[in-house]
């Protein structure tokens, strides 16, 4: 039989005797006993049956006398892997097949936790043993274990660089030429990206930056042995019900390779890796977490705010070396875990709110925000227009669809998956001099951009380090690879550059003093309270703020609003409020002049 799946836990390789001597003790008897492959063995004679001497010495062997002679016996190398089915094709609510294999000789130390592979082997079966207490010996023989004894296996070496995988499509002459006349498309980048989750309104540039992820860049490996991810990993932060998990589930079934969880229900072992105890032999085992099982694909983490801090501390490593290092019972060794990883989770306090700095609702390190290319943050803006636009977009997909009709986009699904194979197996884009000099100038001035905001005093939460300027790299690659560019032109920085700038940068800006002061609907209120503000507040003059507060709510009862103006009169107006004094008596400062009163 010939079974494809992936390795989720692998045994420590030890041997297996396939000849067996044993002699007895009495008489000096030696007999070879040949011991069957697999899990099977074969019992040691109770009684010497020594044909040369079958008088009175045979009745002088008494039993139990053979002894085994262990120097004289033939062994062989055997390992116990654990093989389940591939997670991208585990149905909704069904539990994950899986085999015990048995591999022998030369197919030990083949394959590690998180190998996709295909095996050749015979179907067996072997006794448990051991049944219930009090059981009698015919109910113990009847439990029975099924197992493949693998005959040959096959490595699927995608993440390492092959330019093929039998985990992946598979990519026909005819699907090539397709593939070749839709790069040759100088829109195809829009294209692409308006693919992306179809029966999603709006947010063009978060689709944009999730086809750079599912593209991904060029991984390097330098001289010195050293090797710079090429994978993207972007975050989405945001209020509830921004369809942040439509897009982690649309990129799951995109995604030839991908495995969904979510923050609340994962460990760090769960995600990561762990060694288990095996129940029949005793021996440690290790065994893959999601972000091994999707190694060379996307893992979509949603709900990343509730996890444990611990346990995003866990894939730190995972996120930027892509190795996952265990050193527990005994076994130390490293993982691979080269995977993309698309978060999604909420503010600190459930929604955003602009009147915070963004470093106050982030509920999430320096050191594991710098490690994510893309940081969207997702508002719910209320506009009119717009929500005319979302809810005609909402009702068309209740009333015009049918039931069970996929929603499909410029790109169907099946050939966007067959796009992102082949642009990840055979396209590798390097940076030309041109491109450089422009990163190198952009990353300059975002630094400088960085310290005139800690100067002010505006600590945004977000920092821009060296990994910002590998991030737009990437970006630049995964662009050029979308266009089946051997080369990163200047073109593709800039795009870059500005899908990092409407992301991260606008980010790490948002909150109170941005340039996106308040919200589009609550502009126009907010003109009409401070006008009111003014005419009720003379100049050089003082007033409650608990008073006037209550007076601007009789008339316009819009709380928010009316924070708003407050909060960005002394930001924009009152350098010396935010030190703790009293603001200036101007035409438009005035009315916050005695707060303290």
């Amino acid at each position: 039989m010939v079974i494809p799946g992936i390795v989720v836990s692998a045994g420590k390789t030890n041997v297996k005797a396939t000849i067996i001597l044993v002699k007895c003790s009495n008489c000096g008897h030696e007999k070879k006993i040949n011991l069957p492959p697999g899990f099977n063995g074969v019992g040691v004679p109770r009684s010497c049956d020594n044909s040369r001497n079958p008088g009175p010495d045979k009745q002088q062997c008494k039993l139990d006398t053979y002894r085994t002679v262990s120097e004289k016996c033939r062994y062989v190398d055997q390992q116990v892997l654990k093989l389940q089915e591939m997670p991208e094709n585990i149905p909704t609510g069904d539990m994950p097949r899986t085999f015990l294999l048995y591999t022998a000789r030369y197919l030990t130390d083949k394959v590690n936790p998180g190998s996709r592979i295909k095996v050749v082997g015979v179907f067996s079966v072997f006794s448990r043993g051991g049944g219930p207490q009090g059981s009698n010996q015919q109910v113990r023989s009847s439990i029975r274990q099924a197992y493949v004894r693998v005959l040959g296996l096959q490595s699927d070496v995608y993440g390492q660089g092959s330019h093929s995988g039998f985990a992946l499509p598979t990519i026909s002459h005819t699907d090539e030429e397709k593939i070749l006349t839709m790069a040759k498309d100088k829109d195809i980048f829009n294209k692409v990206s308006k693919s992306i989750a179809p029966s999603i309104f709006g947010h063009p540039d978060i689709k944009r930056a999730i086809a750079c992820l599912l593209f991904g860049g060029s991984p390097k490996k330098l001289a010195d042995g050293m090797k710079l991810r090429g994978d993207i990993n972007v975050l989405l932060l945001g209020d509830p019900s921004t369809a942040k998990s439509q897009f982690l589930k649309f990129v799951e079934r995109a995604a030839p390779i991908s495995v969904y969880t979510s923050g609340k229900g994962s460990s760090a072992a769960g995600l990561t890796a762990s060694v288990i105890k095996d129940g029949q032999s005793g021996e440690f085992q290790l065994e893959g977490g999601a972000m091994v099982l999707a190694d060379g694909g996307v893992v979509c983490i949603d709900e990343f705010d509730k996890m444990r801090a611990q346990d995003r501390v866990a894939i730190h490593e995972a996120m930027e070396q892509q190795t996952i290092s265990i050193a527990k019972a005994g076994i130390t060794t490293q993982l691979n875990s080269r995977t993309s990883v698309l978060a999604a989770a909420n503010p600190l306090s459930g929604r955003y709110d602009d009147l915070k700095h963004a470093a106050e609702q982030i509920d999430f390190q320096s050191a594991i925000l710098s490690r994510f290319d893309c940081i969207f943050i997702v508002k719910d803006i209320r506009d009119d227009a717009n929500d005319k636009r979302i809810a005609s977009h909402i009702l068309d997909l209740h009333t015009h669809q049918n039931l069970g009709q996929q929603v499909e986009g410029e790109i169907p699904l099946d050939d966007l998956k067959k796009y992102i194979t082949y642009a990840k197996t055979r396209v590798r884009p390097r940076l030309s001099e041109e491109a450089a000099h422009q990163l190198q100038d952009l990353y300059v001035s975002d630094r400088q951009a960085s310290k005139d905001q800690r100067l002010n005093a505006k600590n945004t939460g977000i920092p821009i380090t060296v990994r910002q300027l590998e991030a737009i790299i990437r970006l630049s690659e995964a662009i050029a690879k979308i266009h089946l560019a051997g080369t990163v032109e200047i073109q593709h920085v800039q795009e870059a550059h500005r899908l990092f700038r409407v992301s991260t940068l606008n980010a790490a800006k948002s909150g109170v003093g941005t340039a996106s002061e308040a919200p589009a609907e609550l502009q126009n209120i907010m003109r009409k309270v401070e006008e009111a503000i003014k005419r009720r507040v003379a100049i050089a003059t003082k007033i409650s703020y608990q008073r006037l507060q209550a007076e601007m709510l009789q008339r316009f009862d819009n709380v928010k609003a009316i924070e708003y103006v407050r909060f960005f009169n002394i930001f924009r107006h009152s350098s010396e409020w935010s030190r703790g004094m009293s603001s200036p008596t101007t035409s438009k400062g005035r009315f916050w002049s005695a707060n303290a009163d």
